[in-house]
């Protein structure tokens, strides 16, 4: 057969799984092996800080695939042994046990880690939320918590707090930025985070951060901020971003920065890719860059295995995003950020409706939509075509602009 025969993918993750039924369903018949450093098949990671979270869906039924998927399709699928490095010179994955897995083409999907506070892993009751057994944990503190406090207010932060405050239980947020989520959608945008935690309870603490953890008897019981103020705390969530999880490719000669660095088509090596949170490659809009969300984990995957199958092309892809809470869906299209133009272009901030557009070098990059998803659908298109940014703003109002009512035929008579 042309091509590998044989192919190993790093991380049980959605990308990784997505990598593996991807090139079977493209008829490649080698072997292929799937390898999770978690005891856990593949599952779905955004439902953990809402329904599994909240209660309302039990954890087991993130899996991505029922248990017979993996031996049906011939997948390999090496569970609780994550790799440990990488042998590019005899082409073989070495796992944590010791067992090599040699490759002709290797896939790393391994995904981010949780950024932690310094010093709080020796304390009970703080948490990170990354994995199916991080929910299970912090979900029976929270079962028995009064007080809440949320680490950093970027999506995983605000959706945990949204869902407790829904659990009925107190929440503070704190984070050093001004705003929720300020980084991703800047000031304006993420104002409207701000007005709809506050009217639902959340006790914000923002543009301060941390200082130090509280303790007794080895159990977290309050935080001093870096105002000087201190908040009490029956359980504590740490989410404050995340690192691309490349620690065991030290030495193994592969391009990692921000991620491991890969061309146009996912490709960091002749016969090394990589996909999913992990990858940072070269978009040909927006130069390099990494994306943590889930649609993208399962499109990027698709790619690269059909450059794997023989059919590289560039991943010119559109982000997408979207972030649940308190029953409203915040949606973003594109290259957002604070360091980007936004416009308002239909409903406005106040009246939580709106879709905002977001700019860079004279062309439109981006766009978030709050409970208008005909002009967020539209806003979409401008982004995909990379629309001049004046021309769209000023065009913006009529995104939303009903449509003139029709006259009769009989009127002109």
């Amino acid at each position: 057969m042309s091509g590998p025969r044989r192919v190993v993918v790093v991380g049980a993750s959605a990308a990784g799984l997505t990598v593996a039924d991807a090139l079977r369903d493209g008829g490649f018949p080698g072997d292929l092996t799937l390898v999770g450093a978690e005891p856990h098949a593949p599952y779905d990671r955004p439902p953990l800080s809402k329904e599994v979270l909240a209660g309302r869906r039990d954890p087991a039924a993130t899996a991505l695939r029922d248990p017979g998927h993996y031996a049906s399709t011939g997948i390999d699928l090496r569970l609780g042994s994550p790799a440990a490095a990488v042998d590019r010179t005899d082409q073989a994955v070495v796992l944590a046990d010791g067992h090599r897995l040699p490759y002709d083409a290797l896939v790393i999907a391994t995904g981010v880690t949780p950024r932690r506070l310094p010093g709080a892993d020796r304390l009970a009751g703080v948490h990170v939320l990354r994995t199916v057994d991080d929910v299970v944990g912090f979900r029976a503190d929270v079962a028995a918590a009064r007080r809440v406090l949320v680490v950093g207010a970027g999506f995983l932060g605000t959706e945990v707090a949204a869902t407790c405050r829904e659990l009925g239980i107190s929440v503070t947020l704190i984070d050093p930025r001004p705003v929720p989520a300020e980084a991703a959608l800047g000031a304006v945008v993420g104002g409207a985070l701000t007005a709809l935690h506050a009217e639902n309870g959340v006790d914000l603490r923002l543009g301060t951060g941390i200082r130090n953890l509280e303790s007794e008897h080895g159990r977290v019981t309050s935080a001093v901020l870096t105002d000087g103020s201190r908040i009490a705390a029956d359980t504590v969530l740490v989410a404050i971003g995340a690192r691309p999880a490349t620690d065991w490719l030290a030495g193994s000669g592969l391009p990692v920065g921000d991620g491991v660095e890969c061309d146009t088509a996912g490709r960091a090596a002749a016969d090394v890719y990589a996909a999913g949170d992990v990858a940072s490659w070269r978009h040909p809009d927006h130069g390099r860059m990494r994306v943590e969300h889930r649609t993208n984990a399962t499109e990027q995957a698709e790619h690269v295995a059909a450059g794997i199958l023989g059919a590289p092309t560039p991943f010119r892809p559109v982000p997408y995003v979207w972030s649940d809470q308190y029953g409203v869906r915040l949606q973003a299209w594109g290259v957002t950020s604070a360091a980007h133009d936004v416009a308002v272009v239909a409903g406005s901030i106040e009246e939580r409706r709106f879709v905002a557009l977001y700019g860079r070098g004279g062309r439109v990059t981006g766009a978030v939509g709050w409970r208008m998803p005909k002009a967020l659908r539209q806003a979409r298109e401008l982004v995909t075509a990379g629309a001049p940014w004046a021309e769209a703003v000023r065009a913006g109002p009529t995104i939303d602009r009903p449509s003139p009512p029709r006259t009769s035929a009989a009127a002109h008579t």
